[in-house]
This record gives C-alpha cells, structure tokens and sequence, in this order.
C-alpha cells in the first residue's frame, strides 16, 4: 500500500494525470488525536506543538529510502460533536526536511493538512471542472476595482474615515453573484470564433474567491496617491495624470513582481499558513456550503457567522457612538481626573493604559485579531510590551530621560522645547527647509513611549535578518531548487492540477515595472537619483522574504518605512519629495509584495488556477491605480477649501499631513540631527546591535532544548509588539491578551472541536459587524450636516481628564523652554 501511494505521488511520473478531480475527507478529518515523536522535523516550525497527542498515520522517509510507517487510527477527520478534552494541535510529520518548508521526493502525500487551524478553515477537496473564468468574475471583480479605490482614496481626504474592509466585499459579493446567476441569461454567446455563456451556473466558491483577490488588491488604492497629493496640497506641484501613472503603476505591481519570486517560500509550503488568509477561507466555505442548507445536530456555521455579526453590529453602536467611554475605557482616570502621574499610567489617550480593559471590539483588534494570531505568538508579542512599554518608558519617564516629563508619556506627535506640538510651519520656507528658522525656533523633541519604540524599531530590521538566517537558512537554499511538485501539502498536492504563472512573467513584469519607475522619477521631477532607485529596490528585495516569513506564521506586520526614511535621510539630506518616493518605493514594494503573496496563498487554499490568478491581480491593480488616480483628481478639484483645517465637511486630509510630516522630518530636519554622536536620540542607534544579537542566545538554547519552550521565543515579534505604542497601550493589549487566552489556549486547548468550527467565524463575524457599524454610524450620523453627536456623561467623562488633554508631568513656565539652550 505504501509503495502503491508513493508511486501515484513519484513527481518523475506523468503525475498530474493521477490526481483524482475530487479528494473527499475521510469521517473524521479535523481532530487527530497523537502525534509522532520526532522533534527535529518540527524544530523551526513555531506552529507546531510537540506536546500534542493525536492518533494518525504517519509517512515519511529518511531521505535514503527507508520507510517509517506508523498506523493508528484511520479515522483522519471530519468533525465531530463531542469535544475533545486533551490538547491537540497538528499532525505528525510527513516528509524529512527540519521544516516544513520542503519535502522528500519520496515523501506520502497525506490527506490533510498537519496544521488544525489550516484543517478548520480549509477544505481539503477541489473539483477542477468548476467555473472560474467567467463572465460574473470579471464584471464584478471590475466593478470593485473601480469602485474600492476610488472610494477610500477620497474618504483618506476626510477626518474621521472609515475604509471599505475587504471581509466587508467578501460579504456583498456573494448577494451580487447569486444576483447575476438569477439575472443572466444562460443561453451561448458565439463571438469572434469563441463561444461562451453569460451564465455558466449557479455562482461558485471560486469565482467568489477571484473576486475576493482582485479586490483585495485594490482596496488600499494606490499607495502613489499619497506622494501626488503632498506635492499638489504643500508644494503645489500638480503632477500630470498621465505622469503619476507611471509611478502609480511601478509601485502597485513591481510588488507583485517579487511576489512571484517568493512563491516557493511564502505560498507553497505548508508550515507557511497565513493566519490571516484563514479567516477569509472560514469565511467563504461557510457562505457557499451553508447557502440556504439547514443542519441539525448542531448551529450550523453560516447561522453561528450571522449571530456573531449581528451582535457585534448592534454592540458597535454603544461604544462607537452612544457611550465612547466604554471604548477608550479609562476609568481609572475619571476617579482623578486631574493627577498627571494616575492619567499618564491609566490613561488610554496619552497614558500607558494600565487599566487593561475595553469593551470596544474595535479597540480590542486594533493590533490585529487576537482569535486569528497564534498563542505562542500572542505570548512573544505581549512580553515585548511588556518589557518595553509597561517597564523600561515608565522608569525612564521617572528619570526625565530625552527630557520626557515635558511632554505626554505616550502620544504619536513630537514637540518642541515649550511643550506644544512641533509646529513644522515655522520651519519651512516655500516648502523647503529654512535651517535659520530652524535654529530660531526649536529642536524636536519625542514622547518617551515614541521615542524608545524607534529603537525597538532599529532593533527590529537586524533581529529579521539574524533571525531568519538562524532558523531558516537551510530551508531557504533547498527551496530554491525546488519546485510546486516537490510539495507534498495536501493544497499543494491538489493544486498541481493546474499550470503554474512562468517565472519569466514575474520577471518580465518587474522589468516593465522599473522601466516605468526610472520613467516616473525622471519626467515627476522627484530629485530622487536612479541609484536611489535602485537602492530601494535592492533593500526590498533584501528584507521582504524575512518580513513574509514572520507575517505568514504570526500573522503580524513588520513595515520598512521607518528603515526608509532613515537611509534616504542620510544619504539624501534636504530633499523631503525624494525622501516621499524613497521611502514608497521601499516600503510599499516590500508591503505589497507580501500582500499579494498572502493572496497567491488565499487562491492556493482555494484552489484558483494560478495564471487565471495573475491575471485578475494585475488587471485589477491597473484599473484600480486609474481610478485612484482620478478619484483624487476630481477631489481636490470639486471639494470646496479641500485639506484646510476648517473645511465644513471635514476633508481636513489627516494622512496626507503625517505623510507630508514625516517627509519633512526625515527629509529636511534628517536623522543627523536626531541619531548621529552627540545628538539627543543617539543612544537609540545601540538598539541596531542589539536586535542583531538578540536572536542568537534563543536560538541556541532551543538548539540545545529542543522540546523546551525556547522555540516558541520569535525576536522579531518581540520587538513588533512595541513598535504599535502609540497610538495602541496596555487597553488594547490587555484585552486583546485576554481574549486571545480565552479562545487561542483554552477553547483550543479543552473545546478543540468548538474552536475548529466556530473560532475563525467568530472573528470574522466581530470583524464585519464592526465595519458595517462604523460605516452605518459614519454615513448616517457624523457625515451629514457636521454630524449628529449624543452629549452626555458617558460620551463626555473620558475627555475632562489630564488624559485626554494631553498634560504633561512638568509645565513649561512662559517665555521659558526646556532642553539644549542652542542647537543646529
């Protein structure tokens, strides 16, 4: 039996051709009960959890021939209504590599996925004859790539805004398809030799998901839009649409460009989950195989999605707009709402948060999900605030370091040396830097929470690299000589059925994309030198695949701008418009090509044929950089006294003036001034060295135990957790800790099968009853005439505190100032 399955899975046989069109589950695919007991296959896969005791089959081989074969239970799956009372996470290993980034050619395919939250998201079935290219997907997937983009580039304008999410599309979408298939016509269409229907059938999962990619590639809109509108609102550049479409198109796809690159690291291996991608899997199986089914042993899954989100919908109106309080949640601070020391622990506007609570889901997610982030790294994340935030910023708050009395313990805006916000104004003449009103006006200074999370931050680019070199190097080498064959995953195996996008079409469209870019930064007139180009295009190339890696096994997002702006501050002084492209540049190709990285493994779970993939991602990237570019165009044209701060309906353009702020920090006052020997800030420049060595010792004492819990320790994450202060605090990361106990260790832990069928749901309908509240709430009563506000003790107690306006521990008498006596 075993020589009979790996000969259906020899990768040098016709292959293909033997994959069965549908792979059904055995009874019971979603809860095993043992697991093996080789540690070193697992070593570096933080996922999976050697404790765990499941009854399985295990296959694999020694990489000589030798076959180990371990047989228990044969039950491998489908859940059941009993839950489980003992811990069981994964399934045993299934191929002879450390990691689970590769596997033997020999290797047995097995018949899931070794990883319980994969299990509880994804099917592992595919039927190849189902309907993909049609006519419903690109209309409706077009129909969103015109739409999203234009809609948040403009809503960016306003303060406040709420963004259309894209759980929020995967929601509409499903009415709308099943709205064509009622709709269209099914009658053949014969055209230019072809011949195809409007209407091939009832709307299918994954036509849903193709839209569901082509949307979520649109709908940040384009990141280039920003870097426009600072030149036309502050320095009255109007750049020609035609002109920032080469840029706008250079930046959205050159992204996609490296993704296709990363796809043997990021998207085929299946120690590589995406727990984010989970959630919109959870969320479209159970749309599609609940539609208007009923069950009866239990709440079906599309009922438990629809409960959760009607809930979440009516809850969000307490804390989102009838009692505010419930949602910054300071109570501490409104039984002293005048000591500066209480406020500034407790407080959750510009305190370290210390109360713990809110009720707001809001709130509580705005450090991501925590029913979708691993446990283990929930506990990697939370130590490191911990440490940072909750031990080290009040000692050296007490202390005055960086002179931090004189300013809000933990605020995202800088000061000068009287105690008010910098005001970069003073500073600026005819938008370039004036060194003279510089040194009349004042050094800038940092809140001490601002200030330390910018070395964790330095700390944080090493600690990537060191760490990915550590744990990963073997696995990154074998990887590129492999191919989607070589994987035994379940998803991989079943996605062989389909022709994979060429690397020569990545490749030829990262060549278009620089062309484009060298084009861009020429005819703009951006003062960024090619070199510089290229530059930030190496430095992308360099830190995306450590990035990916951290993202795609704790869900958590390590951003590159900050690294951006340092090294063009340096290298480029004085040019705030360069430093903007620059830092987009970087920043964005490494973002974006991990975002569509996420969405080649959406479609993989999914089982989207991978060239139809590639197609709809880069049309609806084109569309979307066009509409966002005009949606902007026609906004700053039509909306009367548009990015002033008294404009009457709000369009004060936040965004784009902390984009345009920190371009001219960077950019004009420049990093010399804050980091080089002898400056204020330098000390934080140690904090480079220290994310480099910081990984080592771990790595070595989970070398050295590796049963222990040393390899669940992730530096990287560590230091990420700090990097969200502010504007997050102890609020949002105690309740998110909470929750996060609660469903990721002990509804996981002793209610497995509760946890496999409802926990993602769950998420994503708190999620989704949150968005479409904000955007009721928005459109309804804060949009129209100024907005319609309830004015009572709850929605005014948090604001009357030393909390909410921001006061500082010292005040600065009048005509005095704190700090240096000179500076330059």
């Amino acid at each position: 039996m075993v020589d009979h399955m790996e000969d259906s899975l020899d990768t040098g046989s016709p292959g293909v051709s033997d994959i069965p069109h549908l792979r059904h589950r055995y009874s019971v695919p979603d809860v095993p009960e043992d697991v093996d007991d080789d540690v070193l296959l697992h070593f570096n896969d933080p996922n999976w959890d050697f404790q765990a005791n499941s009854s399985t089959i295990s296959i694999s081989t020694d990489g000589v021939g030798n076959k180990r074969w371990s047989k228990t239970s044969s039950n491998l799956g489908a859940s059941t209504d009993v839950d489980t009372e003992s811990h069981v996470s994964s399934w045993p290993p299934v191929r002879d590599s450390k990691a689970d980034f590769s596997f033997s050619n020999e290797a047995t395919q097995v018949q899931d996925s070794p990883y319980p939250e994969v299990r509880a998201a994804v099917a592992n079935t595919d039927d190849p004859t189902m309907p993909v290219n049609t006519f419903r997907v690109w209309f409706i997937g077009l129909l969103f790539a015109m739409i999203l983009p234009a809609f948040n580039t403009v809503i960016l304008f306003r303060s406040p805004f709420v963004l259309i999410n894209i759980l929020l599309i995967q929601l509409v979408a499903l009415p709308f398809g099943k709205f064509l298939e009622w709709a269209l016509p099914k009658h053949r269409v014969s055209a230019f030799g072809y011949s195809f229907t409007l209407n091939p059938g009832p709307f299918n999962i994954k036509e849903h998901t193709l839209i569901a990619i082509m949307a979520n590639v649109v709908v940040d809109a384009s990141p280039v839009t920003d870097v426009s509108a600072a030149m036309r609102i502050v320095y009255g550049v109007r750049w020609p649409v035609g002109k920032q479409f080469f840029l706008g198109i250079t930046v959205q796809l050159f992204g996609f460009s490296i993704a296709g690159a990363l796809r043997p690291f990021l998207v085929w291996p299946g120690s590589m989950i995406w727990p984010g991608v989970l959630v919109r899997c959870a969320l479209l199986n159970t749309m599609h195989s609940n539609y208007g089914k009923k069950e009866t042993k239990h709440i079906s899954r599309e009922r438990f999605l629809y409960i959760a989100f009607a809930c979440s919908f009516l809850w969000y109106w307490i804390p989102g707009y009838l009692w505010t309080g419930l949602s910054v949640f300071n109570w501490v601070c409104w039984i002293a709402p005048n000591n500066v020391v209480v406020n500034s622990l407790f407080g959750t506007i510009s305190g370290l948060g210390m109360g713990i609570l809110t009720l707001d889901w809001a709130a509580v997610t705005e450090i991501g999900s925590p029913l979708v982030v691993p446990w283990w790294a929930q506990l990697n994340m939370i130590g490191g605030f911990l440490v940072v935030i909750w031990f080290i910023c009040p000692i050296l708050w007490a202390k005055n370091v960086f002179f931090s009395q004189f300013m809000p313990i933990s605020v995202p805006l800088a000061f000068d040396n009287t105690g008010a916000p910098y005001n970069l104004s003073a500073i600026v003449t005819n938008s370039t830097f004036d060194l003279a009103k510089y040194e009349q006006y004042s050094p800038m200074f940092l809140p001490i929470t601002y200030a330390v999370t910018y070395g964790t931050i330095f700390a944080g680019y090493p600690a990537v690299i060191v760490h990915t070199f550590l744990w990963y190097r073997h696995d990154i080498s074998r990887q590129f000589r492999r191919t989607l064959k070589d994987e035994i995953d379940i998803h991989a195996y079943l996605m062989r059925k389909y022709s994979e996008t060429p690397h020569w079409v990545f490749n030829t469209l990262g060549v278009i994309c620089f062309v484009l870019g060298v084009i861009g930064i020429e005819v703009c007139h951006t003062g960024l030198p090619v070199w510089a180009f290229v530059v930030s295009i190496i430095l992308a190339i360099i830190f995306v695949l450590p990035i990916g890696i951290i993202q795609a096994i704790t869900n958590q997002q390590i951003s590159f701008v900050v690294m951006a702006e340092l090294l063009v501050g340096y290298v480029l002084p004085g040019r705030p418009v360069a430093t903007m492209v620059f830092k987009t540049m970087a920043g964005s190709t490494i973002s974006q090509a991990v975002s569509f990285s996420s969405d080649l493994k959406f479609g993989h779970y999914m089982k989207i044929p991978p060239r139809l993939m590639f197609s709809g991602q880069v049309i609806a990237s084109i569309v979307s950089v066009i509409t966002a570019i005009l949606a902007q165009e026609w906004a700053l044209d039509n909306i009367p006294d548009i990015c002033t701060p008294h404009q009457k309906s709000r369009f004060t353009c936040p965004t784009i003036t902390t984009f345009n702020n920190s371009s001219v920090i960077w950019g004009a006052i420049g990093p010399k001034r804050f980091f080089s020997p002898g400056a204020l800030y330098y000390p934080l420049v140690w904090f480079f060295l220290i994310g480099a060595l910081l990984p080592i010792p771990f790595y070595y004492l989970a070398r050295r135990y590796p049963r222990s819990r040393w390899r669940y320790v992730n530096i990287p994450v560590v230091l990420a957790a700090p990097n969200m202060v502010p504007p997050a605090n102890g609020m949002n990361f105690g309740s998110w800790i909470l929750v996060g106990c609660f469903f990721q260790w002990f509804m996981r832990r002793f209610h497995f099968r509760w946890w496999m069928r409802y926990n993602y749901l769950l998420s994503t309908g708190l999620d989704a009853g949150v968005i479409v509240g904000l955007v009721v709430i928005f459109f309804t009563l804060q949009m129209p005439r100024g907005g319609i506000n309830v004015n009572w003790w709850g929605n005014d107690v948090w604001k009357n505190t030393a909390d909410a306006q921001m006061t500082p521990l010292k005040i600065v008498p009048p005509g005095q100032i704190f700090g240096p006596s000179t500076w330059s």
